[in-house]
């Protein structure tokens, strides 16, 4: 039924939740009523039922007494059934032809005077379908212990410098709290002070405790293994990224995949051709039993059911592995993905520059040479300059005195050996400082002098990350070959990292309209591209390509909001991840399908065939609820996936 899209719909107690059943740790305080209320008639009925089936038994010649007790027991579940089947006939949907078709043959069933199975159809399918609630290939599982991570206390630092505990839920950006070693962290944020091991497996996936210092960003559910973290919150509810990933997969049985909108596109040929078919054998052997029996084993549940449940399994198993998918639709573009389109920086490379080496030009001690470099890095937010603060502790910094940026060359600062510098080569002969042959360095590079007298030249880069050549092998195995590097930076500097990680095709100093433009030409080439990027200005190609990959939480909220699929983590391995699981989504979906259709149409043969028995109608009615489990259960072995990643040597 369509109750996951209409929640009015639950206050008439449907018999059928299929809808609902993968998104039942969703449902309303109304809706779980209803469902109660349904249980309990249900129940009642069945008493009745044995009663009066007994009563034929130990006192035949009062059958009058047994025919009133099957009688209320089909009038206690006829109410929710004929109100679902009205309704379904109001709102037509796919969902909707079951509670139609079991209205119509418990009608009929009244109608032949057979009230032992007017009362048992219902019974059935209602008992059917609180064991499909038991067997949800535990998504509710996962969704109820990802909402169990949204829901904890914090320790919110006040203005005063004290702290006080308050709900998660009342957190606001900008706010400061304190995340003590075995506390969960609140919500997303940045460290502002501490530094401490993090358990971010339920976020990421990654087994791995991941370090955390000033200045890095950390996600809210990940567990503070030890230290002591004073945190800023910058993402909260829905914003934050357990946030995204509980709303991704709230929507996934809601989202329509192919195959079920080409089933919907059917739905009243499919109702009109079963009942065609009841008619004719109806009027061929005269025998209610068959007629009855075609209704039922005619409803399709476990087709209906085999795309949201494997999408839902999907979603959640990728969740698990720290991958957001916006829509089944995507699980199913995945698996098709002929080429790749990767950016740059911030996406096979970590974005930010690290201190690759340091070349001493005069006899100065190194260490001094990088807490200077550090301490007047701090007094500029240049990302050159931002780089050298990171190079030691803060409590490390010299102290300088009248420090002064020249925009665009440098920073100049008086230190306790003197005038101290640090900036491009221009800075110097400003200065009139003797400078050394400028080294020959594809990045960044700056130098540093101390009264006067030129010390060092210090060369930075974006470093690679460690992972990325073994996951461009992996995506080649997978079929993958056509891998394309596309980005802003300059051409030899994409062309050294290509050759490092195995991609042959560069196109470089590309902007976001060329990016797109390329996207678009492999399209038009036939291909299937994965594109992979992190920036603002990835976010036209993101869209553009068949599926687009935004790297990590920490990426551009528009590149973000363009992308189909978000790696919460940034591991490039998880490339790898999306297309298997993706593939294996599929084999399933079309085992489910088989199962689903291929179940259908044997029952509806043997049903009319009249090899069901005497009492067919029940005997199709219970087939057809286990098709529907057995579906749910194929689903459900997704749930098992599990893709652990190697340790990386940093």
């Amino acid at each position: 039924m369509s109750v996951a899209n209409d929640h009015s719909h639950a206050s008439h107690g449907h018999t059928h939740h299929h809808s609902h059943v993968l998104s039942a740790g969703l449902l309303s305080a109304n809706e779980k009523q209803a469902a109660a209320v349904q249980l309990t008639l249900a129940m009642i009925a069945l008493s009745l039922l044995v009663l009066g089936i007994a009563w034929r038994w130990f006192a035949p010649d009062e059958e009058g007494v047994g025919q009133l007790l099957l009688a209320a027991a089909s009038l206690i579940v006829a109410v929710p059934v004929i109100r679902s089947g009205w309704h379904s006939l109001r709102h037509p949907s796919l969902h909707g032809i079951t509670d139609q078709l079991i209205a119509l043959a418990m009608l009929a069933a009244w109608a032949t005077g057979d009230l032992l199975t007017a009362a048992l159809l219902p019974i059935i399918m209602i008992f059917g379908h609180v064991l499909e609630e038991r067997s949800v290939i535990g998504s509710n599982e996962a969704m109820e212990a990802l909402a169990r991570l949204t829901r904890s206390h914090a320790r919110l630092i006040t203005p005063s410098g004290g702290t006080r505990e308050v709900d998660n839920i009342a957190l606001k950006p900008g706010d400061l709290v304190e995340v003590r070693a075995g506390d969960r962290i609140p919500a997303d944020g940045r460290v502002r002070q501490g530094q401490a091991s993090l358990d971010t497996a339920p976020i990421t996936g990654e087994s791995v405790p991941l370090e955390v210092s000033t200045g890095m960003d950390v996600f809210g559910g990940a567990i503070n293994l030890d230290g002591r973290l004073e945190i800023e919150v910058t993402r909260t509810g829905e914003d934050s990224t357990l946030g995204k990933v509980i709303a991704l997969m709230q929507r996934a049985e809601n989202s329509k995949p192919p195959i079920t909108r080409l089933l919907e596109r059917y739905v009243q040929q499919y109702l009109g051709f079963v009942l065609t078919v009841a008619a004719i054998a109806w009027f061929l052997t005269y025998n209610d039993q068959i007629m009855l029996a075609i209704l039922v084993a005619a409803c399709p549940c476990a087709l209906v059911l085999s795309a949201p449940a494997t999408a839902v399994a999907g979603i959640a198993v990728a969740a698990r592995h720290g991958i957001l998918i916006r829509s089944p639709a995507f699980l199913e573009e995945l698996a098709d993905l002929t080429s790749l389109i990767i950016d740059k920086t911030g996406t096979l490379t970590f974005g930010r520059l690290r201190l690759q080496e340091i070349r001493l030009t005069a006899n100065a001690d190194r260490e001094a040479v990088l807490a200077l470099a550090a301490s007047l890095g701090a007094a500029s937010s240049h990302p050159v300059s931002r780089a050298m603060a990171s190079l030691v502790a803060n409590d490390a910094y010299y102290s300088l005195t009248n420090v002064r940026e020249i925009q665009g060359l440098g920073v100049i600062a008086t230190g306790t050996a003197g005038e101290v510098a640090l900036g491009r080569s221009e800075l110097f002969e400003r200065m009139s400082i003797n400078v050394p042959s400028v080294p020959f360095h594809d990045g960044p590079l700056a130098g540093i002098s101390i009264n006067g007298d030129f010390v060092a030249w210090l060369l930075l880069s974006d470093t690679i990350k460690p992972e990325a050549a073994d996951a461009m092998m992996d995506l080649r195995a997978l079929g993958l070959n056509r891998q394309l590097l596309l980005t802003g930076d300059r051409q030899s500097v994409a062309q050294t990292l290509a050759q490092e990680i195995g991609i042959n095709d560069v196109m470089a100093e590309a902007l976001p309209a060329d990016k797109l433009k390329r996207v678009l030409s492999e399209t038009k080439s036939g291909f299937k591209p994965l594109v992979v990027g992190d920036g603002i200005n990835d976010s036209l190609a993101l869209k553009a390509g068949a599926v687009g990959i935004a790297m990590g939480a920490g990426g551009a909220d528009i590149a973000l909001a363009s992308s189909d699929i978000i790696l919460i983590g940034s591991d490039l391995r998880r490339l790898g991840t999306c297309i298997r699981l993706a593939r294996l989504c599929r084999q399933t979906l079309k085992t489910n399908v088989i199962i689903g259709l291929g179940w259908t149409v044997a029952i509806v043969a043997l049903a009319g065939f009249g090899f069901l028995g005497a009492a067919g109608a029940v005997v199709a009615a219970i087939l057809h609820n286990f098709s529907t489990l057995l579906v749910l259960a194929n689903a459900g072995r997704l749930m098992r996936y599990d893709e652990a990643l190697a340790v990386r040597r940093v």
